[in-house]
């Protein structure tokens, strides 16, 4: 692999102002529309719950605006904290997140490419170096990584014709990688995505490479186990 430069891929300052300012603005609006939909509820005398619509009710305008305000900024620190920054040049490939990075060595990187919302990077055997989800412009990561010297494959995950289906106790998996399967479909089952991630790593260890599709698991073993 050939290349020199430093390419970064990130959201755009127009994005991040609509997270920062767009956030607390969408909350306090929804704080402002409290006051009235409760009201309108609380006149209804077959309407459940009542206590606490008129509670809403009788709350000052002000503190409902500045709550809605405040839990608009919590949403726009979540939304930020999500957002994924790539830098790439010949030497390393590094994937910031929040307060998460990940490097990788420009040597050990084969081929990247996008698999639907996943930014997807693969070792000359096979196996998954990274695999994140991001809303960055494909074009700017394509162009990132071609003008660094990176192969990008157009047409995504030139193994997706060797995952198979993944059902408890099936056969031809490397030890202990059914267990992690079993634990990583219990996490998604409760939508923890921290267990989700590092259950995929533990994966990728054993030789095995894991995708998702509406809750179901397909895994593939790499050439180097």
């Amino acid at each position: 692999m050939t290349g020199s430069g430093e390419r970064v891929v990130a959201h755009r300052a127009w994005e991040w102002i609509i997270a920062w300012v767009g956030g607390p603005v969408l909350g306090a609006g929804v704080g402002w529309a409290v006051k009235p939909l409760a009201a309108w509820v609380a006149a209804l005398p077959w309407a459940p719950l009542q206590g606490p619509f008129k509670l809403a009710e009788s709350v000052p305008d002000w503190v409902l605006i500045g709550v809605g305000a405040l839990a608009g900024l919590a949403l726009a620190f979540l939304v930020a904290m999500d957002m994924l920054r790539v830098t790439v040049s010949a030497e390393r490939v590094v994937l910031e997140r929040g307060d998460d990075t990940t490097s990788i060595d420009g040597a050990d990187v084969g081929t990247v490419f996008l698999d639907g919302k996943k930014l997807v990077l693969l070792g000359a055997d096979g196996q998954e170096l990274a695999s994140e989800n991001t809303d960055l412009d494909a074009k700017a990561l394509r162009e990132a990584f071609t003008a660094t010297g990176y192969t990008w494959l157009a047409d995504g995950d030139p193994h997706s014709g060797d995952y198979r289906l993944w059902v408890e106790d099936t056969p031809g998996l490397p030890t202990g990688a059914d267990a992690l399967l079993k634990a990583r479909k219990r996490a998604i089952s409760r939508s923890d995505d921290e267990d989700v991630r590092l259950l995929r790593t533990e994966l990728v260890k054993l030789g095995v490479v894991v995708r998702d599709d509406k809750k179901r698991q397909y895994w593939r073993l790499t050439a180097k186990r």
